[in-house]
């Protein structure tokens, strides 16, 4: 928890920039019967039944510092997902920096080992060597920022029916844009310090 709460502490450095990434899962739903709309005195009227299309896996890339999130939408969360997501913050969105000080939780897929599942030891190794991996602790997802993000996401765009994974793409995309372009980002205020009074009971008694 400490070496997590120190990171959040470094100052912003575009050479190390600092990401946290988390994922969730969405179920593609279609309208059996056509909502109708709000209007003035009648509020939206949505029939409670659907029709299930599939899920979709959307990985959120988010640095608070720089105000800037990035969502990518895949049809499963296998190791191979989360390898091509890393490939992408590394050569997509991050290609001018030395390292990505990357914070995690501890999902099974979330590994540099999934990178050699992916792909050839050369290119696995590549893509390591450009990340330093911050765990949170078991039952400390709540610590990494990209949960938050994520929680934002599905207040602001994710709470009607999305029907293919297209239109989730086109949505999520769309809100992105907007929030980036609006700088918003996460006002942590949680430090070690704090950790050290609040979370006592926690703590080893020596």
């Amino acid at each position: 928890m400490e070496d997590v709460l120190d990171v959040y502490k470094r100052p912003y450095d575009p050479k190390f920039p600092k990401v946290c990434l988390d994922e969730t899962n969405r179920q593609l739903i279609a309208e059996t019967r056509k909502t109708i709309r709000a209007q003035p005195g009648q509020p939206k009227r949505k029939d409670y039944e659907y029709h299930r299309n599939g899920v979709v896996n959307l990985f959120m890339m988010f640095e608070p510092l720089k105000a800037r999130r990035h969502v990518k939408v895949t049809d499963q969360r296998t190791r191979k997902d989360f390898a091509e997501c890393i490939r992408d913050l590394v050569d997509v969105h991050y290609p001018d920096a030395e390292k990505i000080v990357l914070v995690l939780d501890n999902l099974n897929t979330h590994s540099t080992g999934s990178l050699y599942e992916a792909f050839e030891p050369a290119e696995a190794r590549r893509l390591a060597d450009k990340l330093e991996i911050h765990y949170t602790p078991k039952h400390g997802s709540w610590l990494n920022m990209a949960e938050i993000e994520i929680g934002v996401l599905s207040r602001q765009c994710l709470s009607d029916y999305i029907p293919m994974k297209g239109q989730m793409i086109s949505e999520v995309g769309v809100w992105e844009q907007k929030r980036n372009q609006a700088d918003a980002t996460v006002d942590w205020q949680f430090t070690t310090a704090d950790a050290r009074v609040k979370l006592k009971r926690l703590y080893p008694v020596l």
